[in-house]
């Protein structure tokens, strides 16, 4: 276990995420888990990313050439409970993570 929840839980179920990305690695699609769901979905890159804001943008174009590049798998894990969304680049081989990136962060609520 590492001190980050998100990353341990992609960890936890990298099993599946594997095995649905594997379905359709030749397109290497963005996969985004979410934990309260426990779903796992992808989408194709450009999609994805048209979906963001322009910074954002440009900071998953730099992950995403990197990480197919060097055979990783871009993968968001998203807690809806905490308000974060945090991205990783992920190796076939568990163990092996980098390019983790906080989209969103947790809001801090007014007293």
């Amino acid at each position: 276990m590492s001190d980050d929840y998100l990353l341990d839980a992609a960890w936890e179920h990298w099993d599946m995420i594997l095995s649905a990305y594997k379905l359709y690695e030749e397109h290497k699609p963005v996969v985004l888990f979410d934990i309260q769901e426990q779903r796992i979905y992808l989408y194709p890159y450009k999609d994805f990313k048209e979906e963001m804001n322009p910074g954002n943008q440009a900071s998953l174009q730099d992950q995403y050439e990197r990480a197919i590049a060097t055979s990783k798998i871009v993968v968001f894990v998203r807690d809806n409970v905490n308000r974060r969304l945090v991205s990783y680049s992920l190796s076939y081989e568990r163990g092996d993570a980098a390019g983790s990136r906080a989209w969103r962060k947790k809001r801090r609520r007014k007293k």
